[in-house]
């Protein structure tokens, strides 16, 4: 994975700590802790790999889990390890290193692995075919993992309100249907990064000898439309609240899971 996208996550990891508490992230926070909730062993060994500044690894040490936390960025990682500090919370480590790499870890090592942002930031498809083997290397035999793609069918909606000026291009409207790499700041400031739709993310997933046991869409029937969301905060606390729980709990139905920035998928060894 490049410098580019060390480099991007280096600069501002209070970002990344923020970001799950605000708009949209918040239902992707919410439905990926009920998809782990749902497909998760209640116990064991589980590893983030490109854990951010550790939101999620924070919640499940809170849940008994034995944590790992993996990633790119130093800059993130240093935050993660301040916010287990500060709750007194303890994981069984923290790596620096590269999805691309996980040699450092023993063979069959973990119960459950999530792998939330890596894929998007490999272009190549080979890299993300090398980041998937690495991934089964270290999970036990019949262990399961919540995998993340970018979502070129749920890009298309929010690319009017977040991106809007390549739809000037109608060859690049017509692409959104398939897959896309992007290796600078072409998308609303985010770093390099590759978009593929369910169809094509799901074949990547089963050629890596992965079972498929589901998918949801992490922004649930609220894709592309962040702004609206916002609105209702402000005007409608109690309704927001509300939305917000039930578009988590229905984010594995079929009429909603295709729609959103990023798909999940729930696999197993």
């Amino acid at each position: 994975m490049s410098e580019y996208v060390r480099n991007y996550y280096d600069s501002a990891p209070e970002r990344e700590w923020e970001r799950l508490e605000t708009g949209l992230s918040r239902i992707e926070f919410a439905s990926t802790l009920r998809l782990i909730e749902k497909y998760f062993p209640s116990s064991g060994a589980i590893c983030d790999i490109g854990c951010g500044p550790g939101r999620y690894a924070i919640e499940l040490a809170r849940r008994g889990y034995r944590v790992t936390l993996c990633d790119l960025s130093e800059k993130l990682l240093e935050r993660a390890e301040r916010a287990f500090a500060s709750e007194g919370t303890t994981a069984d480590r923290f790596f620096q290193g590269d999805a691309l790499d996980l040699g450092v870890f023993e063979v069959e090592s973990f119960d459950a692995v999530l792998l939330l942002g890596p894929l998007y930031h490999l272009i190549e498809r080979d890299d993300r075919s090398r980041a998937l083997s690495e991934m089964i290397r270290i999970l036990k035999p019949g262990g399961r993992a919540i995998i993340a793609f970018l979502n070129s069918w749920g890009l298309l909606r929010s690319g009017v309100v977040d991106f809007p000026k390549r739809f000037r291009n109608p060859a690049f409207l017509r692409s959104m249907l398939g897959e896309q790499a992007f290796e600078d700041h072409e998308l609303s400031g985010f770093t390099e990064c590759h978009w593929s739709n369910p169809d094509i993310a799901s074949e990547e997933i089963q050629d890596a000898g992965l079972r498929i046991i589901s998918r949801a869409g992490a922004q649930g029937f609220l894709g592309g439309m962040a702004r609206l969301f916002e609105a209702l905060r402000k005007d409608e606390p109690e309704a927001y609240e509300n939305v917000l729980e039930f578009a988590a709990e229905t984010s594995e139905l079929p009429q909603f899971r295709d729609t959103t920035d990023h798909v999940h998928f729930v696999v197993e060894r």
